[in-house]
């Protein structure tokens, strides 16, 4: 995610806090953060699924998704 629409979220999050935001903004402020949410989700599901478990024997083996 680019650095001015983290910076916009955090002026967005700073007027909402002093005098309130406007439907426009509100709106703008909802659909930047799902942005920065799902961007989020997606690196932190690409850094688990690196991750590698070495057992005492020396095996490594990757993380699997739990089974419901």
């Amino acid at each position: 995610m680019l650095k001015e629409k983290i910076d916009r979220i955090n002026e967005l999050a700073r007027k909402k806090k002093t005098v309130g935001l406007t439907p426009e903004e509100l709106e703008e402020q909802a659909v930047l953060r799902k942005e920065y949410i799902e961007i989020w989700r997606r690196n932190v599901t690409q850094v688990v699924e690196s991750v590698v478990i070495v057992d005492e024997e020396g095996n490594r083996r990757k993380i699997t998704k739990k089974e419901e």
